[in-house]
């Protein structure tokens, strides 16, 4: 094998580093229900298509390079795929958190329901929310915007070996605060649901000690709580989508 031939195998590795480590987080692609190897055979195909957009630019850089340069390269380009997977991991993580206080809130909080998305079970309600978000992810196109995002990245943080640990935890940090309000956002009918059936639950209680309000009036609270849900539903899986389309598109 020719000197370039090294080279041009070394920068379609190093590609599969930042590619393969973003594809192992990212919603939708990392769920445990694909197989391994069928991931593994995805993050190898795109890097493949993308290697000739970069291959040149990626074996200038490799060049000449010392061992321990290579293995730093190396290193960086997993952590960086692995913090770009990771920041799309936290909106669908917010979800699943608000989820899950969703169905507290409506009194659906089961420890005991199936799991189907994630590894760890997960309450009805949450796990329809995440899979419901799953869908349409690859449903309106959004995994061709996880590939623009991942192109240009290389313009945005280029091969070279170094890792800026400040602009991580920025973007991290931002990425927090942008999902999480949204999740908000999402959960808040629920969230005042929650408060004023409890209030007027506690209210009777303390006006009728004698009778076990709570425990009567549990099936038209989950009966509540579920016609919102069907109310809401499509509006805040629209709500979701807009605002994870948003950040793809501008972070």
């Amino acid at each position: 094998m020719t000197a370039v031939g090294t080279n041009a195998v070394l920068a379609a590795f190093v590609m599969f580093c930042r590619i393969g480590a973003c594809l192992m987080l990212m919603p939708g692609v990392s769920s445990p229900r694909i197989p391994a190897n069928v991931r593994l055979f995805i993050a190898f195909a795109v890097t493949l298509a993308l290697t000739p957009l970069f291959s040149g630019v990626i074996e200038k850089r490799l060049i000449g390079a010392a061992p321990t340069a290579l293995i730093l390269i190396l290193f960086t380009e997993l952590v960086i795929g692995a913090l770009i997977g990771f920041l799309g991991r936290i909106f669908f993580g917010a979800l699943e958190t608000l989820g899950s206080a969703i169905a507290t809130a409506i009194g659906l909080a089961s420890p005991l329901a199936t799991s189907i998305d994630e590894a760890e079970p997960l309450p009805a309600v949450a796990t329809l929310l995440t899979l419901g978000a799953t869908m349409l992810f690859f449903l309106t196109d959004l995994h061709w915007e996880v590939l623009r995002g991942l192109i240009d990245s290389y313009a945005a943080i280029p091969v070279s070996g170094e890792f800026n640990a400040q602009f991580a935890l920025v973007q991290v940090s931002d990425c927090l605060s942008k999902s999480f309000f949204l999740a908000l956002r999402i959960s808040s009918p629920f969230i005042v649901y929650s408060l004023i059936v409890n209030l007027a639950v506690g209210l009777a209680a303390k006006l009728t000690p004698q009778i076990p309000i709570y425990f009567i009036t549990a099936p038209g609270v989950i009966a509540g709580g579920l016609f919102l849900l069907y109310a809401t539903c499509k509006q805040f899986l629209e709500l979701f989508t807009a605002g994870f389309s948003a950040w793809l598109s501008t972070g």
